[in-house]
């Protein structure tokens, strides 16, 4: 299951706030030119341009499908195909934006003294990561992997390690000038009630299980899921399910 632009634009109202969090958490500085790790369908990219109006924005990303609906939300900017992990640039940014991708790149040890390698002096990496990998949506999808017939299909799967916030503060502070590090939980109110709990991380968290069944396959285990959240989070008087959301975000000043 390849990334959908479409089913990630579902919740865009939901996902696009933690960036406008940290955009504006970027130090003020003279800002020539930035990068988008991770664009998707260019939301996260138009907050940045936003705050940056004279900047060269770049946004690269993985998928072809949000390239797509990224270069035609912002024609007036630059968009790449480029794997964050083997990403090697040609030049240095003021300002090095990641925005909920990073949670896909495995060995953050490596990862992001690189990215801070990369940032002209006084330069910022900011990075806003999923911290949920203990919340009931993961667990959960853990639990019916291992427990059901396709368990020898996606019973295996496993999301990269993700850290504290500890974790990241020690592993950036030799290299930066100034560290910033925080935690927050969004409390993200979702209307249509546990299916619309399920579109959300068919978008994102449980596309590693739903690439390696098929189609019957699919069906099956998002059914399973359907029912076990459906235990876990309540429904509100109206029908709306707010879904708790916890984030690590980091400012890193070179």
């Amino acid at each position: 299951m390849s990334w959908s632009a479409r089913q990630y634009s579902m919740f865009e109202q939901q996902r696009t706030r933690p960036v406008r969090d940290l955009v504006a958490a970027i130090p003020t500085l003279t800002v020539n030119t930035a990068i988008d790790l991770g664009c998707g369908p260019g939301n996260s990219t138009e907050v940045l341009a936003g705050r940056f109006p004279d900047a060269l924005i770049t946004g690269i990303d993985s998928s072809e499908d949000m390239l797509g609906d990224a270069r035609q939300r912002l024609p007036g900017l630059q968009f790449e195909w480029a794997d964050i992990g083997t990403w090697k640039p040609a030049r240095t940014f003021d300002v090095i934006l990641a925005n909920a991708s990073l949670q896909w790149v495995p060995d953050h040890a490596e990862l992001y003294p690189r990215l801070v390698s990369l940032l002209n002096p006084g330069g910022t990496l900011a990075v806003q990561t999923p911290d949920n990998l203990e919340e009931p949506a993961h667990r959960l999808a853990r639990e019916i992997a291992a427990s059901g017939p396709w368990a020898d299909k996606i019973a295996s799967v496993k999301h990269p390690d993700r850290h504290p916030a500890l974790y990241y503060f020690e592993l950036l502070r030799p290299h930066c000038a100034e560290v910033d590090v925080w935690r927050t939980t969004y409390h993200h109110p979702l209307s249509g009630g546990h299916p619309a709990v399920l579109e959300w991380f068919k978008g994102s968290a449980l596309r590693p299980y739903l690439q390696r069944l098929d189609e019957t396959e699919q069906g099956a285990f998002l059914d399973a899921y359907l029912k076990a959240i459906s235990q876990a989070y309540p429904v509100l008087a109206d029908g709306s399910v707010l879904l708790p959301f916890p984030r690590i975000f980091i400012v890193a000043m070179r």
